[in-house]
């Protein structure tokens, strides 16, 4: 191996040379040869174990069941639904009629056969979603991922003939989004060329498209800075109504929102730029706020209610005109999404963490929420909504219950329990309970527990947390986890730490930035409470992230080595100091900071895991994993921390990456078996000192 390049890299202790740097070449010989041989170590050794074959054909027999529920979204007379087996490796796109999908067993017709096409372009092709030519939804705009990242190239397709359309709209694989304006025309929001790229690599100029000339020739019509998220262009429909909406996407948090006039302006909507929540309905442009705003006749809008305009009337005179409440903020509710169907707006909430959702509608010129008849203390979401018709389904689920789909054709006037999935793993000696811990600066942290309603003392116990970009850790039915983890008397812990949208922006707020270390203090909180309680012990306790929770179970094992026992990081973030080198991490720095400033890099240095490892503690085993494939989070950040781990002299200290599957680890259902039998082999080993 020749000399590895090195970098100086800032921190609070003054710069430091990063020994592993070479390993942010993601595709490079060297660190692909490095990462084949820390693939065998970790392989030899869990995949050795005498429990992992078994784990591992439990787990793919699960994910690949024939009776799992096939969701699926209404759209025409018709259910679609992307369906992956042990036999349809890289899945099947299909459909049934509504009628069909109600039954016990639907007779489905398959659009696309992703194996097929694979097997017939030599590209293990990745469905990543269609975009519907309106009003006879029979053309579509599909998204291929060539690798499961989140680059994606685009076909038109035509969904009766099944087939690709000869000389049809076509662009390569890229990170950028379109969708119909007409017929002949498609908004593209472009990330081809460096040019119309922002620094995260996400579109920076939105272009129309013309049937019959090149992509290279369509004509831009609105773009971002280049220090911006991205730009995008979106049509939206409000009856028959069709309008194109521009967005410059600021950060994470804020952007612009622009309507295309027909005379060619683009009119921005005169909202704050932290607006969220918003719809097209009946005329109005229902919307949420993240921080409280003052309407300018005077409504005071606040974070977790929901208000809307008058569209029409804005589009009109250019004012903006009264702003009515949709529906008031409570205390521990928030707003968890919103869609619509042609007559009804439907707010998906959650209370304490657990799920509701209203109907809203618009009727003598105002609104009229109603609660929707649905299970309760569990998590709830919105599983489609029919924008063009009346149909909505509802999913239900908790840690215990199995997974349901509720469905209504009218609004959810009515509602019908349309598909169940079956029991995964026996519940019935389980208990799922809901607790509180006292945070380093007082707050109280909730967190749910699922065990056995016996324990006697502590047993091994996983504790998962997320806590970033506003995004909620909700009560869930996993059957992997319940065979391979649950029946073996373990227990599950899920952490609603700041930083995630459990409570609203508010929670989110309290974890950014500057504030993020309020994130890791209540994720050990949680970890001391759960001992306190006598559910685990350290030496019992393993821990589990991904992505930004990567993150968080990174900066526990550098910070709290002595709470934990085992520690899983995957696809993470853990070199806070080079996060913005890595593409697309400048696409983050709402989030947590820009390290190029002196006073975001000092809190970011003190507690970026990659360079506060030590060689003194004595850390509890580690595993790191992560994606050659993943164009979200860099694989360079857990490599280097697998080596800086092992130079430090932590032996105990495991990597695994897989060559394919993105960030989320789509496309192929063996590797993504192979991963959650090893993991579990790992904590089993660890927990119970066998590693």
């Amino acid at each position: 191996m020749t000399k590895p390049i090195t970098q100086k890299q800032p921190g609070s202790a003054g710069e430091t040379e990063d020994p592993f740097l070479w390993l942010e070449d993601r595709t490079g010989k060297e660190a692909l040869d490095w990462v084949h041989r820390q693939n065998a170590v970790t392989t030899g050794e869990l995949q050795g174990d005498l429990s992992y074959q078994a784990s591992f054909e439990t787990a793919l027999d699960l994910m690949t069941a024939e009776d799992n529920i096939p969701v699926g979204s209404a759209l025409n007379g018709h259910v679609y639904n992307f369906w992956q087996d042990r036999t349809n490796v890289l899945g099947l796109w299909r459909r049934t009629t509504v009628a069909s999908y109600k039954t016990e067993k639907p007779d489905w017709e398959t659009i696309i056969d992703f194996d097929s096409l694979s097997a017939k372009e030599g590209v293990k092709w990745v469905f990543s979603g269609a975009s519907w030519l309106y009003p006879d939804f029979t053309r579509c705009l599909l998204s291929l991922s060539p690798d499961g990242g989140d680059a994606s190239e685009m076909r038109e397709f035509d969904i009766d003939t099944k087939s690709f359309v000869e000389g049809g709209f076509r662009a390569p694989a890229s990170k950028s989004g379109f969708g119909w304006l007409d017929k002949d025309t498609v908004v593209v929001s472009s990330a081809f060329e460096e040019a119309d790229k922002t620094q995260s690599g996400y579109p920076r100029v939105v272009k129309l498209w013309q049937r019959g000339t090149r992509l290279e020739d369509a004509t831009p019509i609105f773009e971002a800075q280049k220090q911006d998220l991205a730009a995008g262009g979106s049509v939206e429909f409000d009856g028959d109504k069709r309008h194109l909406f521009l967005t410059r996407t600021l950060d994470f948090f804020a952007s612009h929102n622009f309507l295309r006039l027909p005379s060619g302006e683009n009119r921005r909507i005169p909202l704050p730029d932290d607006v969220t929540d918003t719809e097209l309905f009946k005329d109005q442009f229902v919307f949420g706020v993240r921080s409280p705003w003052t309407a300018p006749e005077g409504t005071l809008c606040k974070p977790d209610g929901l208000y809307s305009l008058d569209f029409e009337r804005w589009i009109e005179t250019n004012a903006l005109g009264p702003v009515e409440t949709v529906l008031e903020p409570a205390d521990r509710v928030s707003i968890a999404g919103i869609a619509r169907t042609q007559d009804r707006l439907f707010i998906n909430l959650m209370d304490n963490v657990r799920g509701k959702v209203v109907a809203c509608q618009r009727a003598d010129g105002g609104w009229s929420p109603q609660p929707v008849a649905l299970p309760e203390n569990g998590s709830v979401g919105i599983s489609h909504a029919e924008r063009f018709g009346s149909s909505v389904s509802f999913s239900f689920t908790d840690f215990l219950t199995p997974s349901s789909i509720i469905w209504s054709d009218d609004n959810a006037a009515t509602l019908t329990t349309v598909k169940s999935q079956p029991a995964r793993f026996d519940a019935s000696s389980l208990v799922s309970e809901q607790f509180k811990a006292r945070s380093k600066d007082g707050t109280m942290v909730p967190y749910f527990v699922v065990r056995r309603r016996d324990q006697n003392g502590p047993v091994p116990t996983l504790l998962y947390g997320y806590g970033g970009f506003e995004v909620p850790l909700l009560p869930g039915y996993a059957g992997v986890r319940g065979r391979l983890w649950l029946e073996k008397g373990n227990a599950y812990v899920q952490a609603n730490i700041r930083g995630g949208g459990e409570f609203g922006p508010n929670w989110h707020q309290a974890a950014l930035k500057a504030n993020r270390q309020n994130a890791f203090d209540d994720f050990a909180a949680v970890a001391q409470d759960l001992m306190k309680r006598g559910i685990a012990t350290p030496a019992m306790l393993g821990i589990q992230g991904g992505s930004n929770g990567g993150l968080l179970t990174g900066v526990s094992l550098t910070q709290h080595p002595e709470l934990f026992g085992a520690v899983i990081i995957d696809v993470p973030l853990l070199d806070m100091l080079r996060y913005t080198e890595l593409p697309p991490g400048a696409s983050w720095m709402a989030e947590y900071g820009d390290p190029a400033k002196p006073e975001e890099a000092a809190w970011l240095a003190a507690y970026s895991p990659y360079q506060h490892v030590e060689s003194d503690p004595a850390y509890p085993p580690v595993l790191l994993t992560t994606s050659t494939a993943d164009d979200r989070v860099h694989p360079g950040h857990a490599r280097k921390m697998a080596g800086r781990l092992q130079a430090a002299g932590h032996a105990k200290t495991l990597f695994f990456e897989e060559t394919e599957g993105g960030h989320g680890g789509r496309g192929d259902r063996r590797p993504q078996a192979a991963q959650a039998a090893m993991k579990y082999v790992f904590l089993q080993r660890a927990l119970t000192g066998i590693a």
